[in-house]
């Protein structure tokens, strides 16, 4: 969730670096994310779209194994989440992110 709210470009990259996998992949309804330059130019063009949001846990974070689910939110800080979504992470061995498969579940018509 961090690094979906990081602005500063150096720091959510070194961020990215730290929690994925070299060969990491995002992919949601809209977006394609293979590698760790295109994960980070995902989250710059999705707060270029929504600059006044911030994404927060929507509940509880649900793990086994290598594999972990959540339900996010993206809105107005303190304010109720305009889009909704829920993502599937796969992890490395070492506990980095491998995969995260991710669901849209409510997306109003105008943001």
């Amino acid at each position: 969730m961090a690094t979906w709210n990081e602005t500063d470009p150096v720091a959510r990259r070194a961020a990215i670096e730290l929690i994925w996998a070299e060969d990491g992949a995002y992919t949601d309804p809209i977006a394609v994310a293979e590698g760790l330059a295109a994960i980070d130019a995902t989250i710059a063009a999705v707060q270029g779209q929504f600059p006044d949001f911030v994404f927060a846990l929507a509940g509880p974070v649900d793990a086994h194994h290598n594999i972990a689910r959540f339900t996010w939110e993206l809105g107005p800080a303190g304010g109720e989440g305009l889009v909704v979504g829920f993502d599937v992470a796969v992890l490395t061995e070492d506990g980095r992110i491998s995969k995260v498969h991710g669901f849209l579940d409510k997306v109003p018509a105008q943001v």
